[in-house]
């Protein structure tokens, strides 16, 4: 039995949780998220928990059971609390700001590039070199921050581009000089 998959899915007040015969709908303060589920799964709502099962024990029902408990976990958690991803610009010159919901980032390109806003995302940029990516869906979330990273990944020799927070970025020597 798959651990994870095992543990029920305590449902907080304030939330809705919908089942249909293929999704999974999810209403909070925060917003609605839907799931589509897979035939190998079964999801039942039973005293304020939503319980995922397996019908059999093959090999792909096990590795779907924890997969859709953990989706299921993070549609509640993201309805509720929401996520957050931060991102830190290095570099000389290089800035973020906001422009109406979206961003407008320069990054030493010969112009600036511009994200558009998303539904159900906001950006804040608390300086010019942070940004804070913040939405109910886990997934949406880290998409679009790594998609505003992979504009000007950070490079190992400076350190410059656009990094996580949290990220550490090992340096490289330079040249050696002769």
């Amino acid at each position: 039995m798959s651990r994870i998959g095992k543990e029920p899915v305590p449902i907080p007040s304030g939330v809705d949780v919908t089942l249909s015969t293929d999704t999974i709908t999810v209403k909070g303060p925060r917003g609605t998220l839907t799931q589509a589920l897979h035939d190998g799964v079964d999801v039942a709502v039973q005293d304020d928990q939503v319980v995922v099962t397996r019908p059999d024990d093959e090999r792909r029902s096990r590795e779907l059971h924890g997969l859709y408990r953990t989706l299921v976990a993070n549609m509640i958690t993201g309805v509720t609390d929401g996520f957050t991803k931060s991102l830190e610009i290095v570099g000389v010159g290089y800035r973020a700001a906001m422009q109406g919901q979206g961003l407008r980032l320069q990054l030493g390109f010969s112009h600036d590039v511009n994200v558009p806003a998303i539904d159900g995302i906001t950006f804040e940029t608390p300086s010019q070199t942070q940004i804070t990516i913040t939405g109910a869906s886990k997934q949406q979330v880290g998409q679009i921050a790594a998609n505003i990273r992979s504009l000007r990944p950070p490079e190992p020799y400076k350190g410059k581009g656009i990094k996580y927070a949290d990220e550490h970025i090992l340096r490289k020597a330079g040249k050696a000089a002769g």
